[in-house]
């Protein structure tokens, strides 16, 4: 069994002020135009943080039309790209100032262990801002070699009012992933955080202000999904929706941008990612396996060849027992809470489907701890590729063990999903590492290593995980047009 600790009460809990809790519309905080407030709950202790305001379709036609009069009129689009990366230098800087008070937003509303969230989420963000911010000086076209008289060109132009709807999962980067490329081609935007998670979204938006962002540039409504969510979907005013979240969802996005004004879309969607173990890999290096589930790429099928699984096995079995989960503010504390009630009951009862169908429960498998959503990390063994926990995204710290024999097995084990989001590779085998990394339907591959992010490795999916990237110059891309312009040309010595 794991390890817990609850440290509620203890001196290394730093929970901040809640500044910020109304709308954030045309550089204003402002309540909703229903004065209706929700509730968001703290997973370490499943009590009330705050309450924030709820905006609904109204407040995100406030939302647009500021976004869109900032677009057409303001100075934002129209600012030379070195202005641009300088103010975007200026927030990535004032994020970095801000990184406890941001780490211990995303710690109380999201459960992110605090630690981990100064040393590396915060300031990763403020790195990625900065990259993006490198790039709004360099955003040009192409001169076109015409086959007949005439002289041609590209332009690349802000695609216009973006809608951003995020995840839960990672409020800041996720945040700062979606409005640093768009912000970078001249975009402006009105961003939908999860309602499980508003809190950290405002206080970007506060620091926006700061660094000189203009009015109607940034504009963040809270509020919950069916509401906020679809009328940023399918607002006739919205020239693209970027959206990362579970498939289904997704899917609803979709049609309404096609039932609406064809607004483009892009989309990073759920995950069932496999991690291949060959048997020439020394096993024991690889029981750094982070056991927590709450990221679209955790590895969460893991497929053991033969030779090695009974050893794997053991010692991921000997490292469940000394994983401490407890309070995302212990420094001691590896994994902290699920995000709310609905998640939390929502893995045990896939736990309880591994049970019933037969796979093997090696470790884990209950809740721990007096309060809050914390649950052991559990490890099942004897999964079959049919059951449900080896199908379906579960989004917790579960995982399932499997053994094969032969590459050719593994590849087609891996494969048989309807999800492509991420895999791993472990061998020491070059020629196994490149049949396999080409032979696997997924947007990025790991070879001897996982979660292998970087601001300029572009991230997505194929098949039901998604289209379009995050992250490096594809995802600047997906917020610009290519305008053609044609001219013609007389009496000129050359073509």
């Amino acid at each position: 069994m794991a390890g817990h600790t609850n440290g509620s009460k203890e001196s290394f809990v730093k929970i901040p002020e809640i500044k910020f809790t109304k709308l954030f519309i045309n550089g204003e905080f402002v309540d909703s135009i229903s004065g209706k407030t929700f509730e968001t709950i703290s997973p370490r202790t499943g009590e009330v943080i705050t309450r924030v305001a709820e905006g609904d379709r109204e407040d995100v036609d406030l939302a647009v039309k500021a976004a869109r009069d900032a677009f057409d009129n303001g100075p934002w689009p129209r600012l030379p790209g070195s202005e641009r990366r300088r103010i975007m230098m200026k927030y990535a800087d004032l994020v970095d100032e801000n990184a406890e008070e941001l780490a211990a937003l995303d710690t109380i509303d999201a459960g992110k262990l605090f630690g981990l969230g100064k040393a590396l989420d915060i300031p990763g963000a403020a790195q990625v801002l900065r990259y993006y911010a490198g790039a709004a000086d360099k955003i040009h076209g192409e001169t076109l070699k015409m086959s007949r008289e005439l002289q041609g060109y590209t332009l690349r132009e802000p695609i216009g009012v973006v809608g951003h709807i995020i995840p839960w999962n990672f409020p800041t980067n996720m945040f700062f992933l979606k409005v640093s490329p768009a912000l970078a081609a001249g975009c402006t935007m009105v961003v939908k955080p999860a309602e499980q998670t508003p809190l950290s979204a405002l206080f970007h938006a506060h620091l926006a202000k700061q660094a000189g962002i203009p009015d109607g540039v940034i504009n963040v409504i809270t509020g919950f999904g069916p509401t906020a969510g679809a009328a940023i979907g399918s607002h006739m005013d919205i020239d693209k929706v970027s959206f990362t979240g579970s498939t289904e969802v997704g899917r609803l996005v979709m049609q309404a941008a096609a039932t609406s004004n064809l607004k483009a879309v892009s989309l990073e969607l759920g995950g069932k990612s496999p991690l291949i173990i060959f048997d020439d890999a020394d096993a024991s290096q690889f029981i750094v396996l982070r056991l927590q589930g709450e990221i679209c790429v955790a590895g969460s099928r893991v497929f053991v060849q033969e030779g090695i699984y009974d050893k794997l096995v053991k010692k991921l079995a000997e490292k469940a027992k000394t994983w401490v989960v407890g309070d995302p503010f212990d420094p001691n504390a590896r994994q902290g809470p699920q995000v709310d009630k609905t998640q939390f009951d929502k893995i045990l009862a896939y736990i309880e489907h591994g049970k019933k169908e037969g796979a093997t429960l090696l470790t884990g498998g209950k809740p721990c701890g007096e309060q809050g959503y914390y649950i052991e990390p559990t490890i099942f063994t004897n999964v079959a590729d049919n059951m449900k926990i080896a199908r379906e995204e579960i989004f917790g710290p579960v995982m399932s063990l499997m053994k094969f024999k032969t590459i050719d097995e593994a590849i087609k084990r891996a494969n048989d999903t309807r999800y492509g989001l991420a895999a791993g590779i472990v061998t020491d085998n070059l020629n196994v590492a490149n049949t396999v990394s080409r032979s696997i339907r997924a947007g990025i591959i790991w070879i001897n290593c996982y979660f292998g992010f970087d601001y300029d490795c572009p991230y997505g999916g194929y098949k039901m995980s998604g289209f379009g990237r995050d992250m490096g110059m594809n995802a600047l891309d997906m917020y610009l047009h290519v305008k053609s312009v044609v001219t013609p040309i007389y009496n000129s010595p050359w073509l």
